[in-house]
């Protein structure tokens, strides 16, 4: 079975694991939480709880609410040992995404001025999505989580979250300065700084913890 089910698939399941949701629920559930870890289409969202009913995961069964018919997806016996199955076994690697970080490797094809405008935009895109997260759990304390059992399963994900866009906005701070030194965005080469940059690395040193040596 887990040869035919992609990391989607169990996402799926282990929305259906907390209630039974009809695919419009399902998938603004998950812009509410997974997409800050599994980013993905309401296409997929929509085509996966078809797919478990085929595995026999997943049971759907149409009701009527008012004029309007909608089908609900109920997970299985057999999903709830399909996902806690998943539990024990090894994770993908992360990916991380950003085509700021990818303009930046190719910067050669621009100005300093045109990267960094690439990573401000960067920068305010993380601190919308700390916003986001922060508003989201802050509202808990006031008993607004729609799964007050979950609670401990929420605020510690969003730590991570949080963690992580503070990163990303501290970081770019240090790589803007850092650009701004640059007389052009071709063929500096191995400078004093770069070199230090290198070394820190080496060092297992964090670049954002201490000034860097090297002018």
């Amino acid at each position: 079975m887990a040869s035919r089910l992609t990391t989607s698939s169990y996402a799926v399941l282990g929305l259906l694991r907390i209630q039974p949701w009809t695919g419009y629920e399902l998938t603004r559930q998950a812009t509410r939480s997974l997409r800050f870890a599994w980013p993905k289409s309401e296409r997929l969202l929509y085509a996966e709880p078809k797919k478990l009913v085929e595995h026999g995961l997943v049971t759907a069964h149409d009701e009527q609410v008012g004029q309007r018919s909608r089908t609900v997806y109920t997970i299985t016996d057999e999903g709830r040992a399909a996902l806690s199955e998943w539990m024990t076994t090894s994770p993908q690697p992360p990916v991380l995404e950003a085509e700021a970080l990818l303009r930046l490797l190719f910067a050669e094809n621009g100005t300093t001025e045109d990267v960094i405008a690439a990573l401000d935009a960067l920068a305010a895109d993380a601190a919308d999505l700390h916003e986001q997260v922060t508003s989201i759990n802050s509202g808990y304390l006031d008993g607004e989580h729609p799964f007050p059992e979950r609670t401990h399963l929420s605020v510690l994900f969003a730590t991570f979250q949080l963690e992580l866009f503070d990163l990303i906005v501290n970081w770019v701070e240090f790589a803007k300065s850092e650009i701004a030194a640059w007389p052009t965005t071709e063929g500096l080469g191995m400078t004093d700084r770069t070199a230090a940059i290198l070394d820190c690395i080496k060092e297992r040193r964090s670049v954002l913890a201490a000034p860097l040596d090297g002018g």
